[in-house]
């Protein structure tokens, strides 16, 4: 295969409408999300992983697995969990088990803000999706965004 080969031409293209798709559904839920709440997407994403975490066996995530969880650096999410710690909506304690351990939970306020601001980020994902849909070249990305079944 040759840089001018027609499969991977077809291939970047699907990869740049892909990109696309992601750019635009992810600027308008920021600009909701910012307008109404005061969160990025960033702020909302990490909210939303460390709400999901339980006091059980593995119930806690590390730092390297919320990074992963929120697609950011380490350093990244060292820097947003600070500024979410700033105001009062994390808190980070040292594990019981691995006085290396640092964990971060979610605090009341975080717990209330992102239940306030999830309606805004799921109408907002509606209406990316629905504006996209309209464009020939994401309509079948879109298609697929809906098509995908959350695992268990």
């Amino acid at each position: 295969m040759t840089a001018t080969d027609p499969a991977l031409t077809a291939l970047s293209q699907r990869w740049c409408a892909l990109s696309l798709l992601h750019g635009r559904i992810e600027s308008h839920i920021e600009r909701a999300l910012e307008t109404r709440h005061g969160l990025s997407v960033r702020e909302f994403s990490l909210l939303d992983v460390l709400s999901r975490q339980h006091s059980g066996p593995g119930g806690h995530l590390q730092m390297k697995q919320v990074a992963d969880a929120v697609v950011l650096s380490q350093s990244a999410t060292t820097r947003l969990v600070t500024r979410l710690e700033d105001r009062g909506l994390l808190t980070r304690y040292l594990c019981a088990t691995d006085r290396r351990g640092i964990y971060t939970d979610v605090t009341e306020a975080g717990l209330t803000l992102l239940a306030e601001a999830r309606p805004t980020n799921d109408s907002a994902l509606r209406e990316a999706l629905d504006e996209a849909a309209k464009n020939p070249e994401l309509a079948p990305l879109v298609q697929v965004v809906e098509g995908v079944t959350a695992p268990a």
